[in-house]
């Protein structure tokens, strides 16, 4: 059984990941919003990606880490495999994160992140927001490389 979650409560906060919807956030990607702080902006996400899935360019205005549990994230910097911690920094720019096999990870953002066109300008801007947004049905989003290619 299931139980409503309310990823934006204060305080303490225990959340089973069965009870958080599966949202789409692109061709091949779902998330779980567990966690947003309207106070400090940071969001937690369970992020599950299939093969061939994308993230289009990206630019990080605050910083990020990840743990993947399952599968290979692929991108710019190298490969993290099932196992591997990840940090990345303010400023951090990405020219696309991808998976070839089914792929799990925790992802932990502290500000947000702002993906980007072929000219390096902003699409639009990722942050505890617009991800309580998109948890709530408000707001559709694909963030794959095929829609910015859509898009131009």
């Amino acid at each position: 059984m299931t139980i409503a979650h309310d990823p934006g409560k204060t305080g303490d906060l225990i959340v089973n990941i069965k009870d958080c919807q599966a949202v789409t956030l692109g061709a091949g990607t779902s998330i779980r919003l567990l966690r947003y702080s309207e106070e400090t902006g940071d969001w937690v996400l369970w992020v599950q990606m299939e093969p061939g899935a994308t993230f289009a360019p990206h630019w990080h205005l605050g910083h990020g880490q990840y743990f993947v549990t399952k599968g290979e994230l692929i991108y710019d910097v190298g490969s993290a495999p099932a196992g591997t911690y990840g940090y990345e920094p303010i400023g951090s720019r990405h020219s696309e994160a991808r998976c070839e096999e089914p792929t799990e990870y925790l992802f932990m953002g502290h500000g947000a992140v702002a993906f980007t066109d072929e000219s390096d300008g902003i699409r639009f801007i990722l942050n505890h927001e617009y991800l309580r947004d998109v948890a709530r049905g408000n707001v559709t989003s694909d963030i794959s490389n095929d829609a910015m290619e859509a898009a131009a």
